[in-house]
Order: C-alpha cells, then sequence, then structure tokens
C-alpha cells in the first residue's frame, strides 16, 4: 500500500450532485491512494453510480472540486477525464468484435496528420502492454473470438497503453466465472504493483475483502467511512456501515390470503441462472430482489418466454410456450426494466400504446373499431390516474410516473393474471410510486398475482407477501414479509453471505 505521505491519486472535496427534489451525493469527501484497489460499495441508490460520473466527466457536479495527482480535475466530458488519467471499465463492454485486439487497443487513440491516420509508437506500446498483462492474447486475432474475460483485459491493457493512473472498474466480475474471477484479480494485482490505482465498485462482498486494500461506504448519497480493509471487523461491519438504519418497512398483510400455487418454476438455468426453483400463488404479491447481476430481471424474461433457459415453467397446469405472444396467450405479462425502450411506443399517443398487447379486443366482426379504443383509453387514464390533458399526448412528453402507468395499463387490458413488474418505480417520484404500489395492491387483492423484480430493498418490504433473495444467479432463500424481517440478514445474503434456510 502507498504511503500517506505520496499525493493522493484521486482527491473527492464535498462533492455534491443535486436534482430536481433530490440529492443523490452530498458533499462527499475522501482521498484515493496511488497504487491502491480502493474499493467503492454501498446499497442500491448510495450514490455510486452518480459519483463515478461526477469523476469520468459525464455529469458536472453541482458543487465541490476533485483533484487528480494533486491537479485540479473538471471534466465537461469523458474524454477530458481520459486525458487527466482517469479510464473507466463498465459493466458493459466496449470492445469492436468486428476489429482485431490491435484495433480495438488503439481505437480513437491513433495518431492523426491533415485528418489521416499515420504510424507511430502507440502501435508497438500497447501490444507491449497487453503482453505484460496477459501475454496469451494475440493482438492480431478478433475481439469476437476472446472470451468475456479475455475482452475486459483487452479493455483493460488500452486503458492502461493510454497512460491512465488511475482506473474504475464497475462490477467487473458480473458475467465471468470463477475461473476468470481468479485471471481478473491477478491483472488487478499487477496493475497495482505498477503502480496503477483502481477503483473497484461491486455488490459482492467477497471480493471486496479478496482484493480491496481501502473500502469507502456510501449511504443515501452520504461518506460514511474510508478504512483500510484490514481494520474493517469482516462482513457484519461493512454491513452495518451500509444500512446503518432500519429499512422502512410499512408492509401491512392482506386480508385475503393467497390460494393455489398458479405458477412453478423448477430448476431455470440459463446464461446466468443457476438452478432456480420457486412457486407463486395466486393472488399474492411476490417479490424477487438482488443487487447487479443477482438474476432479477433474467427470472423475470424467463417467465414471460422473452430468454431462452433450460427448466420447466408451468403456469394454470400447462407449460409456458417459447415465445413473448405464448405467454401473453397464457395470460402472463411483462413491465420491463427499461419502459422507453422496450415498454412503450414512445412517439404514438396514450391512446394507441394501451391496446396493443392485445388488439383483438378492439375488434368486431374482424373490423378495428376506433371507438372501443378511444373508451379503452380514456377508462385507464382515469383508472390508473395518467396525467394528461389528452389521450392523444404521445407518451414521450409524460413523465416518468406517468409513462409507467400507460406500460401499467397495456399489460392489465392484456387480460393478464400474473403481471411480472421489472423495477416497477425506477425513476419515478414518491407520489406516484405510492399511486403504483397501491394499483399493484388493488390488482393483488382481485386475484390477480403480481410479481416484483426490484433492487429496492424498501420497495419489496412495503409491497410483497413473501420474497426471494438472488445473489448470482442463485435463489439463495426465500422469506415471509412480517414484523420479523432482518434486513442485516437480507443484505448479507444479497452480498453472497452464508445460505440460510428457506423460510418461504
Amino acid at each position: 500500500m502507498a504511503s500517506s505521505t505520496q499525493i493522493p491519486a484521486l482527491e473527492i472535496d464535498e462533492l455534491t450532485r443535486d436534482y430536481p427534489g433530490v440529492r443523490a451525493v452530498d458533499a462527499v469527501s475522501f482521498a484515493i491512494e496511488p497504487g491502491t484497489v480502493h474499493c467503492l460499495v454501498g446499497e442500491n441508490g448510495a450514490g455510486k453510480s452518480t459519483l463515478v460520473k461526477m469523476i469520468t466527466g459525464a455529469l458536472a457536479p453541482s458543487a465541490g472540486s476533485m483533484r487528480v495527482n494533486g491537479k485540479t480535475h473538471n471534466p465537461t466530458n469523458p474524454q477530458e477525464a481520459r486525458d487527466n488519467g482517469i479510464a473507466t471499465l463498465f459493466q458493459e463492454l466496449h470492445v469492436v468484435d468486428e476489429l482485431t485486439v490491435r484495433e480495438n487497443l488503439t481505437l480513437g487513440l491513433e495518431a492523426k496528420r491533415f485528418g489521416f491516420l499515420i504510424r507511430s509508437d502507440l502501435d508497438d506500446r500497447v501490444v507491449k502492454t497487453l503482453a505484460a498483462i496477459e501475454p496469451s492474447i494475440d493482438p492480431a486475432v478478433r475481439v469476437s473470438s476472446l472470451s468475456v474475460a479475455q475482452k475486459q483485459i483487452v479493455e483493460i491493457a488500452r486503458a492502461a497503453s493510454s497512460g491512465a493512473s488511475v482506473i474504475i472498474m464497475d462490477e467487473p466480475t458480473a458475467a465471468l466465472s470463477e475461473r476468470e474471477v481468479e485471471r481478473l484479480f491477478e491483472v488487478i494485482r499487477r496493475l497495482k504493483d505498477n503502480g496503477v490505482t483502481v477503483i473497484y465498485i461491486s455488490h459482492k462482498l467477497e471480493e471486496i475483502f479478496t482484493l480491496g486494500d481501502i473500502v469507502t461506504v456510501l449511504r443515501d448519497g452520504k461518506h460514511i467511512a474510508t478504512k483500510p480493509l484490514v481494520k474493517v471487523e469482516g462482513r457484519p461491519e461493512l454491513i452495518e456501515m451500509m444500512i446503518g438504519r432500519t429499512v422502512a418497512h410499512n408492509y401491512v398483510p392482506r386480508p385475503n390470503p393467497p390460494g393455489d400455487v398458479v405458477l412453478t418454476a423448477r430448476g431455470l438455468t440459463n446464461h446466468l441462472l443457476k438452478n432456480v426453483s420457486f412457486d407463486i400463488r395466486k393472488g399474492e404479491i411476490v417479490g424477487f430482489y438482488g443487487l447487479v447481476g443477482a438474476g432479477k430481471t433474467e427470472i423475470a424474461r424467463a417467465i414471460f418466454a422473452a430468454d431462452s433457459y433450460d427448466g420447466e415453467i408451468i403456469f394454470k397446469s400447462q407449460p409456458v410456450g417459447h415465445t413473448p405472444k405464448d405467454a401473453l396467450a397464457a395470460g402472463i405479462a411483462l413491465v420491463p426494466e427499461e419502459r422507453r425502450t422496450q415498454g412503450l411506443f414512445t412517439a404514438m399517443s396514450i391512446r394507441e400504446n394501451i391496446p396493443v398487447m392485445n388488439l383483438p379486443r378492439m375488434s368486431k366482426g374482424g373490423v378495428f373499431r376506433a371507438d372501443k379504443e378511444e373508451r379503452a383509453a380514456h377508462e385507464f387514464v382515469s383508472r390508473l390516474r395518467i396525467a394528461t390533458d389528452s389521450i392523444e399526448k404521445q407518451t414521450e412528453k409524460l413523465s416518468g410516473g406517468n409513462q409507467q402507468k400507460v406500460v401499467l395499463a397495456k399489460c392489465l387490458f392484456s387480460q393478464a393474471e400474473l403481471l411480472l413488474l421489472d423495477e416497477p418505480t425506477r425513476g419515478v417520484d414518491v407520489g406516484a410510486k405510492t399511486e403504483i404500489y397501491d394499483i399493484i395492491k388493488s390488482l393483488a387483492d382481485q386475484d390477480n398475482t403480481v410479481a416484483i423484480f426490484s433492487s429496492e430493498l424498501e420497495e419489496v418490504l412495503g409491497i410483497c407477501d413473501r420474497i426471494f433473495l438472488l445473489y448470482d444467479g442463485q435463489l439463495r432463500a426465500g422469506i415471509r414479509n412480517g414484523d420479523n424481517v432482518d434486513t442485516a440478514q437480507i443484505l448479507d445474503l444479497v452480498t453472497g453471505g452464508s445460505m440460510q434456510e428457506d423460510a418461504a
């Protein structure tokens, strides 16, 4: 570990970021020593992503300052951050499969003269950097032939050869096997030995203790602590710092108990899921809770037949088909995580969006009835309290909460008996959240079944009757909601803690 007398690789002083009505990062200050692996942890919504976006120039701070290696760091875009020595590896790979390794290593860094690319010593430098990090990768092969771990190493080599003194890694092991994770750790340790500082972000606490030198904990946008990991007394202390409070838990048991099992999943396995099995009962609200890469979205997409899988899904005593059309026909509808790109036709009006999942209801004798479409739009605008001055308004012009209500209206119009809601209140204000929760409870009270897939612990504790806890593609435990819920134990499980007895 670097001496504390050295100039910090990165200093953050009173850094703040405000959004309308929300302070996402609140006067955060800490320093990162050079040549260390500095881990950044916190619950979902703790402020990690916003902080990284400010460091990398993707967002401008509302207040505060930064310094890199003692020099003022005030990037207005990611390129300026790279010029200052900050490189970032995101969970989603940024390589071009059709190009060779060598071409990817120099992409965007090429020397030019009069607008033409010219040969420079960059080619030799990047190849030497790659060879020092991972000599088994041939610079001449196409990136498409590499594994996910090898592609990540190409990105690391590109960052290192660009002269980056600080490399930020955001959930880098989410798609890696255990052996690939070990290889990545070796590469990170080699970077550290060469004086490169790594900011490592992960929800997997065992990785933090295995790899990290120092950890910074964020909570609710605030800096809680920065400590050497050798002085952290294991997972319990780290989890206590991450939670630091009793998570709001206003669950009220519903008067009607759930009915018989309506959906059974057995042995769901695919690129992320690992032998996941569970039952869902008629009329209940069940939650699937996990952090980044846990598999909640993959479960929702498997049930809706949007992704392939091995295993079995039975709904109302019948196997679910192999396409979303089959799932809709069976009575299953999905509100996707990305509502704007996957849930709405944003250029179309509210009236045109609502019936698209069940257009035959708009027809009579094979003829489309515009009056039926209009009546349906007015009905759901009133029923879900969609704030609009006209059913002809384009959905892209609605607020996030009202867009989400239109997606819900589409699913309800489809007459689905099982609603899959993936991050149902993401990007939605507090008032709209309450309205959406009321809609969900009302649906369940009418014997509909609702499955919520959420990364917000407060959300699933507030509304779900049962909660399945996910980690790394596995279903770790199931719990019944109620007064005896232990939030620290929940966070321990979803960050890789020891398996508990299934209580659901």
